[in-house]
C-alpha cells in the first residue's frame, strides 16, 4: 500500500514543495515544529532508512545538506536540525528543522499553523535560495 509521502510523490496529494530531482524530493512538513520544518524523502518507497542502497542513501544526505543550507540562508535560526524518526510514516524521511534551541525539536509540542498562502511563500524563499 502506498505511503502518504508516496502519494505526495505522484502529486495524488498536494504539497509545498522545495525541491526535486528523479530520486528525491524536498517539502514543507504541514504539521511543523517550526517555520521551514522540511521533510526529504527519496522517491524510491523504502520503510527503513537503513535499508536504502548504500549509494542512494549517501545521495539522500547530499541532497538534504542542499535543502538545509537553504532554509539556513532564509530562515531565520541557529541552526538547521536532522531527526529521522521512522515511525510516524512507512516511508524513509529526514526531517530538517530550523532551530534556536533544543527544545525545538520536541516532537510532543504542539504542531504550528500556517496557512496556506504562508506555507507558498516559505517554500518560495526556501526555493529561490537554493
Amino acid at each position: 500500500m502506498p505511503s502518504i509521502f508516496t502519494k505526495i510523490i505522484k502529486d495524488e496529494i498536494p504539497s509545498f514543495k522545495i525541491h526535486e530531482n528523479d530520486d528525491f524530493l524536498a517539502f514543507l512538513d504541514v504539521y511543523p515544529l517550526k517555520k521551514g520544518h522540511t521533510l526529504v524523502i527519496p522517491k524510491q518507497e523504502t520503510d527503513y532508512i537503513f535499508d536504502i542502497k548504500s549509494n542512494e542513501y549517501l545521495n539522500l544526505w547530499n541532497f538534504a545538506k542542499i535543502i538545509a543550507k537553504a532554509i539556513k540562508k532564509v530562515i531565520k535560526c541557529k541552526r538547521v536540525s536532522i531527526v529521522v524518526i521512522g515511525l510516524e510514516v512507512p516511508h524513509a524521511h529526514i526531517h530538517l528543522i530550523p532551530i534556536d534551541s533544543i527544545e525545538d525539536i520536541n516532537f510532543d509540542r504542539p504542531k504550528l499553523f500556517f496557512s496556506n498562502k504562508e506555507m507558498e511563500n516559505t517554500a518560495n524563499i526556501i526555493r529561490e535560495a537554493i
